[in-house]
């Protein structure tokens, strides 16, 4: 079988740069990823420029634009349709808090499947705004529910909300139905691509989004403190942030510390969202990932963990657990999550015990809702897929008849 589109020394190479890979299984990046052996010497470079010379360009602004224009070439975009964010939470509430909100207005998503971050971001615009917050139940495969939102919208819809991937059932999104629902009414498609950038395609200039983040800390195998905001540039120049710094202000060539006049111009696209000062220290050290994914290629790291994650979902089958995810083929993804969507008490004594045998046997995964999470990503193997499987097979063949 051929698991990958990639040479398979092409992807052997690469996972000698997570040396994460020696001592663990690691399932677990959608809670956050293994970071590469480089960006260890990346951040001593950077310090030991602060620490002797008090920091040059070459480690701090240069390193910055460089991140910015290889995230934006990762998901097809212009490096001027790039922020940059702590996270994905400050991206959330960058797009939530720079529209012009007003009573009446209101704001769909699904709350049954979406990150906190994105429901208590509208519930703020709620409470200062008097919008409604609109919320739509989980498909039957607990995805994104495209039908019920053309249903749900109307004239005073402004936002609608989603993930690209799930965090709580690992559905991916339709993405491509949804931002065409939202461009033919001019309702902002806010994405949340935390669980997914950098492991599945995204091509912005074929998939309608209007503003989507991401942080560096889960696919992008990155550190805390760093990630990505796009917005797509006609939209951009519609918004006014929220929140607004020097960064965010055009004033050409002119050194951050100068000031303009009481008028100002804001920064062209998704820079007049920037507030600076940034995290250079993470920067440079996400370059170092950010280069290795582009080695391979986002559709070949895609192949691969897709085909990891179809091998596995089948293995849970067998074994007959419960599973949640991969019940309809559009919306599988790269995480899998063993469990139920209202957990019994027998199933999560069953998973804690599962999540805590594989610990100890050296497996990482994660535990959320109830549910134990499985994630891939281009260091991982089909032989880690089969051994865990097998050890999934030992602890159930352990447990009394009535409990497994």
């Amino acid at each position: 079988m051929n698991d990958t589109l990639a040479p398979p020394p092409q992807l052997a190479a690469l996972r000698h740069e997570f040396p994460g890979t020696d001592n663990w299984i690691y399932f677990e990046t959608s809670a956050r990823g293994l970071m590469p052996a480089g960006a260890r010497a990346a951040v001593a470079r950077y310090l030991d420029d602060r620490i002797l010379e008090g920091g040059a360009p070459a480690t701090m602004l240069e390193v910055l634009e460089r991140v910015r224009a290889k995230f934006a070439h990762l998901i097809g975009a212009e490096p001027d349709e790039i922020a940059i964010v702590k996270n994905v939470s400050e991206g959330l509430n960058a797009i939530v808090t720079s529209l012009p909100w007003q009573r009446g207005d209101n704001a769909v998503l699904c709350t049954d499947i979406e990150h906190p971050n994105s429901i208590y971001a509208l519930f703020n615009m709620r409470d200062r705004h008097g919008i409604e917050v609109r919320t739509v139940p989980a498909t039957a495969d607990f995805a994104t529910p495209v039908d019920s939102i053309a249903q749900t919208i109307d004239s005073h819809t402004r936002m609608v909300i989603a993930s690209t991937v799930t965090y709580t059932t690992g559905a991916r999104t339709d993405l491509d139905a949804l931002g065409r629902l939202c461009r033919e009414r001019d309702i902002v498609l806010l994405v949340d691509g935390a669980q997914s950038v950098g492991a599945l395609e995204l091509d912005v200039r074929k998939t309608p989004l209007d503003a989507m983040t991401v942080g560096a800390s889960k696919y992008l195998c990155g550190p805390y403190g760093i990630g990505f905001l796009y917005v797509r540039r006609e939209r951009a120049e519609r918004l006014q942030p929220g929140n607004l710094a020097r960064y965010g202000i055009d004033l050409g060539d002119a050194h951050e510390g100068e000031k303009g006049g009481d008028h100002y111009r804001l920064m062209p696209g998704a820079r007049r969202f920037d507030l600076g000062s940034y995290n250079y220290a993470g920067a440079n050290a996400l370059e170092v990932s950010l280069d290795l994914i582009a080695q391979v290629g986002v559709p070949a790291i895609e192949q691969h963990v897709l085909t990891l994650a179809r091998a596995f979902t089948a293995g849970l089958h067998t074994h007959g657990l419960p599973v949640m995810s991969g019940q309809v083929d559009k919306h599988f993804s790269q995480v899998v999550l063993a469990g139920k969507s209202s957990p019994d008490t027998a199933t999560e004594a069953l998973l804690q015990a599962l999540h805590a045998y594989l610990f100890d046997h050296r497996v990482k995964a994660s535990i959320r809702h109830g549910r134990l999470r499985f994630a891939f990503h281009f260091y991982n193997t089909r032989d880690e897929v089969e051994h865990v499987l097998g050890l999934i097979g030992a602890f159930l063949r352990s447990r009394p008849p009535a409990v497994a």
